[in-house]
This record gives structure tokens, sequence and C-alpha cells, in this order.
């Protein structure tokens, strides 16, 4: 499977969807860019978020819920 992928230097579109937020590292408070997972449908729509995203295991997450099994 084949997508295209964004990069977003001017955060034209990482503002709209909200996965740019106030973060804190070390207790410094920074803006910056938070894992989320948006699953959008070919009719544009929104179908599912995952807001707090951890990298192991979170593939398997997504297709479970593409193919039906969440």
């Amino acid at each position: 499977m084949t997508f295209p992928l964004l990069a977003d230097t001017k955060f034209e579109v990482i503002e709209p969807y909200g996965a740019r937020r106030m973060k804190s590292f070390l207790g410094k408070s920074f803006l910056g860019i938070v894992r989320m997972t948006y699953w959008i449908g070919p009719d544009g729509k929104i179908r599912a978020i995952w807001d707090k995203v951890t990298p192991k295991g979170h593939a398997t997450e997504v297709l479970a819920a593409i193919n039906g099994q969440s």
C-alpha cells in the first residue's frame, strides 16, 4: 500500500488537528508536536483519533480498528 507523506514545516495542518501543544521535559515547558494518529476515511471524515500514541504496538492497534476488530 502506498500513500503520500506530508512535511508540514509551517504547521498549516498540525495546528488545526491539535497536534502542536505545550509539552514539558526536564522541568521546562515548550511548544512541541505530540504523537497522534487520525484515521481519515475515503470520504474525508475522521473515523478515529488516537490522542496519546505509544509507538510500540500502535500500528497493530490501528490496523485492528481499520479491519473492524476494535
